[in-house]
């Protein structure tokens, strides 16, 4: 499966139509790397040695693997609220990383918002007011690592699931696979992220505010037995007081005489039926 690159320089060229039908973004190359590379030392020096001493790979043993991830995770909040001082063994040069690098995720997740409203036909900071309840949206990062697994066909690294949130940045290993996303009725592997490039993905709170016309997809983690995954999730959220609903324009009419329907019909035919049906389309008459 091909996964669509943009380049958000060619957003003022010729090519802006083109570049704004895709969503994804690589920026501070070298600011990624450190991340990863801190992250994955963090891992082998603190973490390591109690994920294999924990009850998850117990459950090879047990045959109880239905309900478990194979994964070693913990959780940062980063906006409106940081919560990073609740894990005092991280070191002050993570933390540092972390904060520059979560400010430049920010700001990218807001520019792919911007780009969803205007594909949408919305106003460009609609998902960020939508999201930002009285204190702004909410941004936290999943850091994870998918340990080596000696029997990965016995257990998912992380179980089907769609993301409950908004938009998804992720951080993924370069070298180990395991990330699957559902497409056309089957799983489809995405390959390691070459050359530091993010990968976005978008959570159900974006599909209940575009009215479905974007899809929070259903993804899953496989176990590998060659090798440990390193996934740095970071989740542009709603705020945990932000009322989530379809943005008005996105809504289908109320109310509408057949007879007007059938002469937009007609004049539209062929043409796909999505915008005949919202109130995108040309404004029908009440009933």
């Amino acid at each position: 499966m091909e996964i669509p690159v943009i380049d958000f320089s060619e957003l003022d060229g010729g090519n802006r139509g083109k570049t704004m039908a895709l969503l994804h973004q690589a920026f501070d190359k070298k600011l990624m790397e450190k991340v990863k590379n801190f992250v994955n030392s963090h891992y082998e020096e603190n973490l390591k040695a109690g994920f294999y001493a924990s009850d998850v790979p117990k459950c090879l043993e047990t045959g109880k693997t239905s309900d478990v991830d194979w994964e070693c995770t913990f959780f940062l909040c980063h906006r409106p609220k940081s919560n990073i001082e609740d894990f005092p063994n991280l070191s002050n040069e993570l933390r540092e990383l972390m904060e520059e690098y979560i400010a430049q995720l920010i700001k990218l997740a807001e520019k792919i918002s911007e780009l969803m409203c205007e594909n949408l036909g919305l106003e460009k900071d609609h998902i960020k007011k939508a999201f930002s309840g009285k204190n702004g949206p909410s941004v936290g990062t999943k850091v994870a690592k998918y340990p080596q697994c000696p029997e990965p066909e016995r257990v998912r690294g992380l179980r089907e699931h769609t993301d409950a949130g908004g938009i998804i940045l992720l951080l993924q290993d370069d070298q180990v696979p395991g990330l699957e996303f559902l497409k056309d009725g089957k799983y489809v592997p995405i390959p390691p992220s070459k050359n530091n490039k993010i990968f976005v993905n978008i959570g159900d709170q974006i599909e209940v505010l575009s009215n479905g016309r974007y899809r929070s997809v259903w993804h899953r983690v496989m176990a590998d037995k060659n090798g440990s995954r390193l996934s740095v999730a970071t989740f542009y959220n709603p705020a945990g007081d932000a009322a989530i609903s379809p943005a008005p324009k996105l809504l289908y009419p109320e109310g509408f005489t057949f007879g007007d329907y059938l002469k937009l019909y007609a004049a539209t035919k062929f043409q796909e039926k999505e915008p005949r049906c919202s109130v995108i389309a040309a404004p029908m008459t009440p009933v």
